[in-house]
């Protein structure tokens, strides 16, 4: 291991026994920064640091993916139960008109019918 590296090592542990001083004092991070001189944005930092060197240590890489993963999506059926008539229709009602229409129904056309009926009331 070079100095490089024992440097970079000794401020990561430097910064590690910061974050549980942090954690143990019961104090917003805010407030610890403010009571013991560190900047928040430098503690955010370092915070990010450790957090990525724990992932690289864990899984032997960077936080940054080099490739593509495939994901499987569930079919809808899986996630979601078949809707129910009721579930497949929207209402609306004011000043006394309801409109009731199928969730299939054009939106667009939607809106006309709804500023028609508000023009007329």
């Amino acid at each position: 291991m070079n100095t490089r590296n024992i440097a970079a090592e000794y401020r990561l542990a430097h910064w590690a026994g910061i974050m549980n001083e942090r954690k143990e004092s019961g104090l917003s991070i805010r407030a610890f920064c403010e009571n013991v001189g560190i900047h928040e944005n430098t503690y955010f930092h370092w915070q990010k640091r450790l957090r990525e060197a724990a992932c690289r240590d864990l899984h032997g890489t960077s936080l940054i993916s080099t490739g593509f993963t495939e994901v499987k999506l569930a079919e809808r059926s899986v996630l979601y139960p078949p809707m129910t008539d009721a579930q497949k229709q929207v209402s609306i009602e004011a000043s006394g008109i309801r409109i009731t229409a199928g969730i299939e129904y054009p939106v667009e056309k939607l809106a006309v019918l709804l500023r028609e009926v508000a023009r007329s009331c």
